[in-house]
């Protein structure tokens, strides 16, 4: 079972279940603990091979990873704790997970708070991807993870978000990353098929007005989803949680309250 921490504040409240993106962990959430905690019970959960998952013993490793493989990991948890519903927030590749639990268990789901979303890819982002692919079995991953990071992360006040998640990164090996990064070839007809297969669960998406890369087909998509709410974080990349914390939490935890049952 994947590593996982749970902050409890008291057994009738609701959960939140935080989902990290690809080379982090759950330490990303560090920012969000405390002002979640004063009104949810919270679950961290670090993905298979990340975190201290990584050190899981007796883990069965597939041949190919998949993202129902990914998700399922993630759903055993929640029956082992016994969390009918949870509101979930991800980061990343983390909102991509989150999405693909919606479409095989949405019974899972209260809401989603997206945080730098992942909806598609565009040119410039799969070119990037079909050079990692190329690459991965050649060079070291943490350099084409270094060379990934500054170009969704390139602003000096990025430099946090940057630091943390090639800080995170180094705890994976070379045939994790491969691994992870395998799951890119199911990435683009996912997506599509998320955009044309809509929800009824409340998205909220985060993005910050730096996120060059994705926040362009965010706007696009939430004109078409009667379901979702974008926020657009001013001054602010990619990892909006790290960036912007205050304001991340405040616009998370309002949106929670406000479509709480």
């Amino acid at each position: 079972m994947l590593n996982y921490t749970i902050y409890r504040f008291h057994e009738d409240s609701s959960w939140v279940t935080f989902i990290h993106g690809a080379g982090g962990s759950s330490n990303i959430w560090f920012k969000q603990i405390r002002d979640f905690s004063k009104f949810y019970n919270i679950l961290l959960i670090d993905l298979r091979g990340h975190g201290k998952s990584a050190n899981q013993p007796n883990a069965v490793i597939p041949k190919k990873y998949s993202f129902e493989y990914v998700i399922n990991d993630v759903i055993e948890v929640l029956n082992f704790e016994k969390i009918d519903k949870s509101h979930f927030v991800g980061i990343s590749l983390g909102t991509i997970l989150i999405r693909k639990i919606a479409q095989v268990s949405p019974e899972k789901i209260e809401t989603m708070i997206m945080g730098g979303a992942i909806i598609k890819l565009n040119v410039f982002s799969q070119v990037l991807m079909h050079f990692g692919n190329f690459f991965k079995s050649i060079l070291p991953y943490l350099w084409i993870y270094k060379i990934f990071a500054f170009i969704i992360m390139p602003y000096k006040n990025h430099r946090e978000s940057r630091s943390l998640f090639i800080r995170e990164a180094k705890k994976l090996c070379q045939k994790e990353f491969v691994r992870w990064y395998k799951l890119t070839a199911e990435v683009i007809p996912l997506l599509s098929f998320f955009r044309k297969n809509e929800v009824e669960i409340p998205i909220l998406y985060l993005m910050g007005n730096q996120d060059r890369m994705f926040l362009p087909s965010v706007i696009k998509s939430v004109k078409n989803n009667t379901y979702s709410e974008l926020i657009i974080v001013p001054d602010c990349g990619h990892v909006v949680n790290v960036e912007k914390p205050d304001f991340f939490n405040k616009a998370a935890i309002d949106f929670i309250k406000k479509n709480t049952l």
